[in-house]
């Protein structure tokens, strides 16, 4: 039995629980490989008709566990490029995954999470969170999430963001399309219980063919040769010098060499 997610099957529904709420739901190695796990096995399966991703505790998601990046800090190039593969196949299975996703944001949602946000084709989001993209202020890129980021917020937004590492409202996340809805906390699972029953109440086949269309008509296809960009590009990044001192800094919790003197 997990400790780290749970999958719980109500309906037609399917709905996938972060449970680390004393790490703010930030994810790991086994963590990734569990949550690829569930909506495989959620895909797979015929009574359902629709996936929640949602989380508990005060943050959705944020982003890598501080003792995972304590490990990745030593890692080889080649290490990097395995690790960072593992993270682009589990977002790849959220994105692919045959069953329509609704990201229930209930929290704050940082770096690696606003991926696993992006990969959801719908989200709804309290207006009380908070969104940021944090990878430059620690020396990094956010490559393998920025095909899902990117087409989630567009092109303009990601300039900003990405480079800016600010963080942004809920609001603002709204504006720029990255999320749908916006929602007092009490009415989170009204609103994604309405989303729920109308892909429930959809033809199954339909729904699928749709969101096919739109993944295959949008923009540049998510396909193996980008997801091997994407993790060549944060594994070159991650063994760079800056890469190296960005991650030590944040761990040491003092300044970077760019900040200092």
């Amino acid at each position: 039995m997990s400790t780290a997610l749970t999958t719980r099957i109500d309906g037609a529904v399917a709905r996938i629980t972060l449970c680390r709420p004393e790490v703010r739901n930030a994810f790991n190695d086994a963590v990734i490989q569990e949550l690829k796990a569930a909506f495989e096995s959620v895909g797979a399966r015929a009574d359902v008709r629709a996936v929640v991703l949602a989380a508990e505790g005060p943050a959705f998601c944020a982003g890598a566990d501080l003792n995972w990046m304590r490990r990745m800090a030593d890692y080889t190039r080649a290490e990097n490029v395995a690790d960072a593969g593992q993270l682009a196949a589990m977002l790849k299975a959220i994105y692919a995954c045959p069953k329509p996703t609704i990201a229930a944001v209930q929290g704050d949602v940082f770096a690696g999470g606003m991926g696993l946000v992006a990969a959801c084709d719908m989200a709804v989001s309290v207006r009380s969170a908070t969104y940021c993209l944090s990878e430059v202020k620690l020396g990094l890129i956010p490559a393998t999430i920025s095909p899902y980021v990117i087409r989630a917020m567009g092109a303009r937004a990601s300039h900003r963001y990405f480079l800016t590492a600010e963080r942004f409202s809920a609001d603002e996340a709204h504006r720029i399309g990255f999320v749908h809805e916006l929602v007092d906390a009490d009415a989170l699972e009204v609103k994604v219980n309405e989303l729920a029953q109308a892909l429930v109440g959809a033809s199954p086949a339909a729904v699928r063919a749709c969101k096919r269309l739109v993944q295959d008509v949008a923009e540049r296809a998510i396909d193996d040769a980008l997801i091997a960009a994407t993790v060549e590009s944060i594994a070159d990044i991650r063994a760079s010098d800056e890469g190296r001192e960005g991650v030590q800094s944040f761990l040491q919790k003092r300044k970077p060499a760019w900040l200092a003197g």
